[in-house]
């Protein structure tokens, strides 16, 4: 009796104590595209919007994924509109506004909710559920946060929106997943 409790007890503080890394073998664009992971050292997970007061840091972005995608850095946007509705569009007027605009081909994922009260309109966004699980630090406070994730699935670093793509310390972290 006291084993069985003592193996229940564990398994409780495994459950509760783990947020578990991200499994990172592909994800689906927000045009149906699958696109792998495999090959790929570091993740910068963003949640993004096309009318934000951020929204130029999608230049930042492409530039950065542009000059780090050969040495393992994939950049990934997840569109909210929870944030002053500032993602109106579908999910292909969002990849067309940021290919368009801000020549982005880094991947874009469907438009999701990224905070805890579930949107109506898009579903929970799972990436970010457990990104904001592991860093403890809680909701997302507006678009353009960042998530800096080692190639274990394991979040190395979050970044508030004020943060952009051409930040020292953002870059150094990323260099050294790399």
């Amino acid at each position: 009796m006291k084993n069985i409790i003592f193996v229940l007890a564990l398994a409780l503080v495994s459950v509760s104590g783990f947020a578990g890394n991200l499994k990172l073998n592909e994800i689906q664009t927000y045009d149906g595209k699958m696109i792998s992971l495999k090959n790929s050292k570091a993740f910068l997970f963003v949640n993004i919007a096309t009318r934000c007061g951020y929204t130029g840091q999608l230049d930042g972005l492409q530039k950065l994924y542009a000059s780090l995608k050969s040495k393992g850095l994939m950049v990934v946007g997840i569109p909210s509109n929870e944030f002053g509705g500032q993602s109106p569009e579908n999910n292909e007027g969002i990849g067309k506004f940021c290919r368009k605009k801000y020549g982005v081909e880094f991947p874009i994922m469907k438009r999701a909710s990224v905070l805890s009260k579930n949107s109506k309109e898009d579903p929970k966004s799972e990436i970010v559920s457990n990104l904001l699980k592991q860093s403890g630090e809680g909701e997302i406070r507006w678009n353009f946060e960042k998530f800096l994730v080692g190639k274990d699935g394991k979040l190395v670093k979050r970044f508030r929106s004020g943060t952009g793509p051409g930040d020292s310390m953002l870059k150094a972290e990323i260099k050294k997943l790399l």
